[in-house]
């Protein structure tokens, strides 16, 4: 049977309304060589980008001349930030990603011009961002003036979605630990990204994570400026508060 049919009759076996019982980071399912992989930053690929972006810090740009360094100090400073985000932003009246704050960062403090979305720039330097967070348990703040965008996002991901009818829910939630063509199905925690990911060959941000998802139920998937999107990785984070932080994390 093709991928395609296998999640068509997921759709039509699963109960409306489940929840996974315990949360349960997606290196719980990874295979014990994925695992020694993230386990050993000599072998975690994703340090590729944590050393670009460990250079970036230093690096004066834009027509400011400064550097992150200039403004933070030692990049330990920033431990505990990843763990917060999304976050919400008074001035702006919405929440930021991570990606999004770095970005705000060089376009109003450095006068660079903003990082291109996935790219293996902004990949780096938020992967070492979130590494000085490694080891601290997320936890995003999802009451006050966040909680309409966080509603948004919790809407999002119960909404069936595409030609195969499928909502985030159904399989992360219902379906997380069993089985789905010989491979484990995730809960779909947020708290390594960004990540290495084998099939990808490469690092990967949440929002591509999200977009891939999309086009497997065969949806439209949000623009990678889409305010819904934001509101989604901001539900996502939340779900995984009191998971570590295991940026950069190694997944199949």
């Amino acid at each position: 049977m093709t991928r395609a049919g296998i999640l068509a009759v997921v759709a039509l076996l699963l109960p409306l309304g489940a929840h996974a019982q315990d949360k349960r980071s997606g290196y719980e399912d990874a295979s014990p060589e994925t695992r020694a992989m993230q386990d050993d930053d000599t072998a975690n690929p994703g340090f590729l980008w944590v050393q670009q972006g460990e250079a970036m810090w230093r690096e004066r740009v834009g027509s400011a001349g400064r550097s992150c360094a200039e403004c933070h100090g030692a990049a330990s400073s920033l431990r505990g930030v990843a763990a917060r985000y999304p976050a919400y932003d008074a001035r702006l009246g919405r929440p930021l990603t991570l990606e999004q704050r770095i970005n705000q960062c060089r376009t109003e403090r450095q006068g660079a011009p903003a990082l291109v979305q996935e790219s293996d720039a902004l990949l780096a330097i938020t992967a070492f961002v979130g590494l000085q967070s490694r080891g601290l348990p997320v936890a995003v703040v999802a009451d006050g003036p966040v909680r309409p965008f966080f509603e948004v996002g919790r809407e999002i991901y119960m909404t069936r979605q595409g030609q195969l009818n499928l909502a985030c829910s159904q399989c992360h939630d219902a379906l997380a630990g069993k089985l789905l063509a010989g491979s484990p199905i995730p809960q779909g925690q947020a708290n390594g990204y960004p990540l290495y990911r084998l099939e990808w060959q490469g690092m990967g941000s949440l929002f591509r994570r999200i977009r891939n998802c999309m086009v497997g139920v065969r949806a439209e998937p949000f623009a990678p400026d889409a305010p819904e999107l934001v509101d989604l990785e901001l539900y996502l984070a939340w779900r995984a508060n009191g998971l570590n932080v295991e940026t950069p994390a190694v997944r199949p």
